[in-house]
Formats: structure tokens, sequence, C-alpha cells
């Protein structure tokens, strides 16, 4: 029996279906020159579920996408979860040694890939020896895509195998094996019958793993959180009610898709709204201002960054941006003015938010009723089903006003960290409640207030950034003794990383140098704005790297 309005799929492949029997001939998807309706994306997502049948894709296998935003990584997405495998995101900005360390923590059996995209060879990065030149690396061969991966048994090139400029010495799609560009992989399983992608559809269950994203900790290497599609369609059902996202929206894509303001506030709320999507491959504050005007976009979330961007826009004014209606931002602090500009310039209803990756990215949200202060000031209240507890350091619950350790509970909270399972009852405990690692108090209003990030985290244009990884990659340099990484405030971005290291006796220390060496191994937005090199790190009694003296020096 279908499922009725009354009782909403809880499976993605469900709600694609429940959003073709709505509109099927109503635009979901737009990308460039390509125009999807929801019946031609549910159709090139079934043909996508065969070609992973085809290549033995089981229920629970690991597929990874490391591409950017585009009508196929929005597919490849849908098709992974659609056939009951689990989708792992990965970051544009990875170096091949980042990205290769997570395919094998994440486990990934196929990996989907856009090859040229902003001028890297992402499979030579991988080949390479992960200083992100991509090199000659490891001699390739075998019967493997990527040899130092041997668990990955396929690759998919999202760029179709064309000329993308970059000259490394081979044609991928004829001199690796397991690599198939789109066009072949979409008809890699058209010999199946249509039943067996009928069958393997409905074999997904509602509390299955749909997708394993990893955020990065403490111990500077990241952490994979696993939700399900009961966890994500239900928060993202909640999400909208709140924003008020619908399926008359036009919503643009910009924030990136292997993040869950991207995938799961993006695509998956449009998905059980039926709200249009309009992707853009990365922010560019022109390609935005044509989007608005000629898509007649109605939605626009993103970090503050890209409000700044629009409103300084010289030329904004030749665009028609009256078409917009609802910004949804977070991840870093709003000005109150900026909020107040937003509203009387750009759009009626400015809204905040405040998530992680362990609650499937949402936990408060504002409402459109809530005034500048309240949005700029506060992350909102928890959405419907979610519970939010303020404790102190015995982890007891604290009144209205008073500041402590933001714990969370409810369907949102992820399954846990894959194959940890020390880290995992350190993050939830018996009872449910998820340890944010954030600090903060709720108002006599409920709304819940961000006042400072415990683990020294710190969030660059959205993305967040822990130090102890960038201080590992300093401590690697032969002249670094020491490194400690702090943010600080910038104007554009919210905030940067800020260096400070001292040298091994009988070294010198060029911070150009060490910045160099940072941006050999680290994405670019964690790569520090600046070294500063001290004689001595401030220390504090018990003898530890006194990272408040730095913020203060």
């Amino acid at each position: 029996m279908r499922e009725t309005e009354t009782e909403p799929p809880l499976t993605i492949p469900g709600a694609l279906d429940l959003a073709v029997d709505r509109a099927p001939h109503g635009e979901a998807l737009v990308d460039g020159d390509v125009r999807l309706t929801w019946t031609q994306l549910r159709d090139q997502v079934r043909a996508a579920v065969k070609s992973l049948i085809a290549l033995g894709t089981r229920r629970g296998d690991r597929v990874a996408v490391w591409a950017p935003n585009s009508h196929r990584w929005v597919v490849a997405a849908l098709a992974v979860t659609s056939a009951g495998a689990v989708l792992v995101p990965v970051n544009t900005r990875y170096k091949g040694a980042e990205a290769r360390w997570l395919l094998e923590r994440g486990a990934a059996r196929v990996l989907f890939v856009e090859n040229g995209f902003l001028g890297k060879d992402y499979l030579a990065m991988l080949d390479g020896d992960g200083d992100g030149d991509g090199g000659e690396g490891e001699a390739r061969g075998g019967t493997r895509p990527v040899p130092s991966l041997p668990g990955l048994a396929a690759v998919v090139t999202l760029d179709d195998g064309l000329d993308d400029g970059l000259d490394d010495g081979l044609d991928d799609e004829e001199e690796r094996p397991g690599t198939l560009p789109w066009h072949h992989f979409l008809t890699y399983g058209a010999h199946l019958p249509d039943e067996e992608v009928d069958v393997r559809t409905a074999s997904v269950r509602p509390d299955d793993p749909s997708d394993l994203l990893f955020t990065s900790g403490t111990t500077g290497r990241p952490k994979g959180a696993l939700t399900t599609h009961r966890q994500n369609l239900t928060t993202y059902r909640a999400w909208s009610a709140r924003t008020g996202v619908t399926g008359d929206d036009r919503y643009l894509i910009v924030n990136p898709l292997f993040h869950c303001f991207g995938y799961k506030a993006g695509v998956l709320a449009c998905l059980v709204r039926g709200a249009a999507m309009v992707l853009q491959p990365v922010f560019d504050v022109q390609r935005a201002l044509r989007a608005v005007e000629a898509e007649r976009i109605t939605v626009l979330p993103g970090p503050p960054t890209i409000y700044i961007e629009l409103l300084g826009a010289p030329d904004r004014a030749l665009f028609d941006l009256s078409s917009l209606r609802l910004a949804v931002t977070g991840a870093a602090v709003v000005p109150v003015a900026l909020v107040r500009r937003m509203r009387a310039e750009l759009f009626p209803e400015v809204l905040t938010a405040y998530g992680l990756t362990e609650s499937c990215g949402t936990v408060s949200v504002c409402c459109a009723e809530d005034d500048a202060e309240t949005v700029a000031l506060t992350a909102g209240r928890p959405i419907d089903g979610v519970e939010v507890r303020i404790t102190d350091g015995g982890r007891r619950p604290l009144p209205a006003g008073a500041d402590g350790e933001i714990l969370v509970r409810g369907y949102n909270v992820m399954l846990g960290y894959v194959d940890d399972p020390a880290a995992s009852a350190a993050a939830v405990d018996d009872d449910g409640w998820l340890t944010t690692g954030d600090v903060g108090h709720l108002d006599e209003r409920g709304n819940l207030v961000l006042t400072g990030r415990s683990k020294d985290m710190f969030v660059v244009g959205g993305f967040n950034v822990y130090p102890a990884e960038i201080e590992q990659v300093l401590a690697g340099h032969d002249a670094v003794a020491e490194a400690a990484v702090i943010g600080i405030a910038d104007t554009r971005l919210g905030e940067v990383g800020r260096a400070y290291v001292t040298a091994r006796p009988g070294t010198g220390t060029d911070p150009g140098a060490l910045l160099d060496w940072c941006r050999d191994r680290l994405a670019n937005f964690k790569v520090p704005r600046e070294v500063v090199v001290l004689e001595a790190l401030p220390r504090n009694a018990a003898g530890k790297v006194d990272k408040a003296a730095l913020r203060t020096d």
C-alpha cells in the first residue's frame, strides 16, 4: 500500500516516489543547461541504481562521492541511498592524503569523482604520496582503480573522461582499471530488468544507515557519523516546516553537497517538500546574482560570508532580485546589523540555525516571526521532537540564562561513529544525550544562545576547522618544535587561523615556508592566514599550552 501524506515515506527512495507523485512534470533540478523534472530525475536515479547493482554494490556497502555540486552528484547520491548503500561524501578541498585516509576509514567500495574540478587530478592525488601535487606516486597496475586503496572496486568519473586540460600522461578511461565515465556507468546495468530495481529499493528500511559524514575531532582525525533514512528525513521535514520551505520554492544550493548544509538542508529538504534545486558548483557572487534573476530564486541559504558578498556587489542594483524570500544562515557569528540589512535589502525572512554532523546537521532553527536581535543573537528553538539541555561540569541541568555544555537528545542523534565504539560512547550517553562540545545557554523563551566552543574549533567561511589537525601538520616540519593554532576574527570569512610556532634548536623558521607546507597538505580553508614565531608558547599551571593567552596577545 502506498504511503499517504499523513504517513510520509521514511526512506529516500520512498520520498523520491512521493515527489514524483506530487508533481511528475514539476521542475526538480537545474544545473546549467540541464533541467530535470521529478520524473526525469527518478528515471536517472533508477538507471544509476541498476548500474550500482551490476557493479556488485550490496545493501550496506559504502559509496563515496568526491565532486562539486552538480546534477550528477545528486543522481549518484540518491541512487546510492536508493540501492540501500551508504553515501560517503568527500570534501572537494581535500588533498590526496586526506581523501585517501577518509576513503580507507569509510571502507568505500565505489567512488564517484569529478576528476578535473578546480584543475585538480583527484585520482592522481590518491595515487600520490599525499603532498597534494599528484606526482607519479605509486605505479599504477593490478586490477584496482587506485592501487593504494585495495578495497575500492570501481571508480565512476562524473566528468565523462573528457579532456580537462590535465596532463597526467594517460587516458584514465582506457588505462585505469575499474574506471567508468558517467555516460558508460548510466548504461552499465541497462540489461537488468526494472523489477530488480523495484526489489532493491523496496528492501530499504527506515532504520537502515543512509549516509556516513566525517567530521574532524580534537584528535585531528575525522570521525564518521552514521545516520539513517528515518533520522534524516524526519529532521528535514521538521527543518522545512520551521523555515517555511514549500514545493513552490526555488532553492539555490551554493553550499557544498559534501556538507550537511548542502546535502541535507539542501537536497533532502527539497526532496521532502518538492522544491526545485538550482545548483552551483562553487559560490561566485556574479553567478549567484544571475541565477537569482534568471531562475527566480526564492530560497538561498549559506554562511554569513555569502550575504556580505551579495550585499557588497557593486552591480547588485542591475539585477532583479525581487523573488528572494528566505535566507537561512549560521555556522558563525551573525551580526545584528547584517540581519537587519539582509532583511531590508534582500530577504523578507532571515533565519539562523544550529546543528552538527552528529545531529543530522540540525538541532535548532529560528522562525519567520523572530525579530532581528533574536535571529542574530540566538540559534532559535529546538526543532520538534528534539531536546536541548544545558549542563554543568557534572552534567547537571542548568537554569535559563546559565552557560554550560550543550547536550542534545532526539531522533536526529547519530547511530554512532563508525568503527569507533569508544568515541561513540563518549559522545552519546546511555540516556541518548549527545555531547556537542559547544557551550551556551537557553534564554527565557527557549532559544539557544551559543556563547563559545569547547575543543577550540573555529569556523572559516562556514567550514569547521579543528586546530589539532593543523598543529600536527606544522609539527611534521623539521624546523618546528611546537605549534598552537587559534581562530581570529575576519570580516569576510568570520574567522581564519593563526598559527604560533617555536623553532627546533639549530634551525630557522620561515613563516612563508610553513604556510606553503600547510598548503601542500591541507584543504585551503584549514591553512592558517599567518604564522607567528615565538621563543616559547605560553603555558598554564598544568603545563599545557595556554591558548587563552594567545588570543589576548
